[in-house]
């Protein structure tokens, strides 16, 4: 039987800023599994249920970045319920779990983060085969056969290590957007709808209306900006040419390589920036003062 108390409550770092609060989740650090995929979930009516199935081979991390919700975690034995409703912690889910999510206040916003690929073989959305399943693990085998996973589009090495030469590099892209009167779903799976693979996750909260931040350049680390909530601009400068973006759907996303500065600024009040990145935090990646910048971009184009 899959204890229920293998689900636990995890609290993450909480950076606490003037300018807004920012929380991060790193890969095997801070939840126990490798970042496949990423959802957020959005325009849930107020009291609505959804998410009702299990994986059998896929754990998870849940975390209201606004609003709160229930999460009722069920072995097929026994249930028990954990309430979701600040940016700095998180749920646990292991494989094998039936979970539901229930009581979702006005304008709530869930993050996923899952451990496996999609596929659909992975998922049981019958609660009696489910407990059928738990009673016999050869009931519902997880076949390879007809495998309909996602096959990761990997850019390949050489795309994935290039620098951002011009804030042109920057790419805005539209991303799915699931439609359900329980709420619409936006999905990311890694090498796939990001060209990197998603190895850290961290958002901005809290932020004052018409704060700014950000203002700092990667040396390898690529990001892909998100405006889960709210709206803000993304101001992006090669040290030659500048661009600014404007994000204001949470279907929609920017790809910051590296080498390019950029700030966030102007963001609405109830903004949440939320940003996928390629690396684990490292304080050595990142120029904090623009002409440390400016002498960076020389030696690396005389280089």
């Amino acid at each position: 039987m899959v204890d229920l108390n293998e689900s636990r409550i995890i609290d993450l770092p909480k950076i606490e800023d003037p300018r807004g609060n920012l929380s991060i989740i790193e890969q095997i650090k801070n939840v126990p599994f490798e970042i496949k995929r990423t959802h957020w979930i959005y325009d849930v009516p107020g009291g609505v249920n959804r998410g009702g199935h299990a994986y059998k081979e896929t754990e998870e991390f849940i975390v209201a970045l606004s609003g709160s919700f229930d999460v009722e975690i069920d072995n097929g034995f026994s249930k028990k319920n954990y309430s979701l409703n600040r940016s700095y912690y998180g749920l646990y889910v292991p494989k094998g779990m039936w979970r539901t999510m229930t009581n979702f206040s006005t304008n709530s916003l869930a993050l996923v983060l899952s451990s496996t690929e999609y596929n659909p073989q992975d998922y049981i959305m019958n609660y009696e085969e489910y407990k059928a399943w738990r009673r016999d693990i050869n009931i519902l085998p997880l076949s390879s056969e007809n495998d309909t996973s996602v096959k990761c589009n990997n850019p390949g090495n050489n795309q994935f290590a290039r620098e951002g030469r011009s804030v042109f590099d920057c790419s805005l892209c539209e991303l799915n957007k699931m439609h359900d009167k329980e709420g619409n779903l936006t999905f990311i799976y890694e090498n796939v709808h990001v060209p990197f693979p998603i190895n850290r996750v961290f958002y901005s909260y809290d932020i004052p209306g018409g704060e700014d931040r950000g203002a700092h350049a990667h040396k390898n680390c690529h990001q892909f900006l998100i405006a889960a909530s709210g709206s803000f601009e993304v101001a992006l400068d090669d040290g030659t040419n500048k661009r600014t973006v404007v994000l204001n759907r949470p279907f929609w996303g920017l790809h910051v390589p590296p080498g390019i500065w950029a700030s966030e600024q102007g963001f609405s009040s109830g903004s949440i920036c939320l940003v996928l990145a390629s690396e684990g935090y490292s304080e050595d990646d990142y120029i904090r003062n623009y002409d440390d910048y400016l002498e960076y971009l020389k030696t690396r184009d005389n280089g």
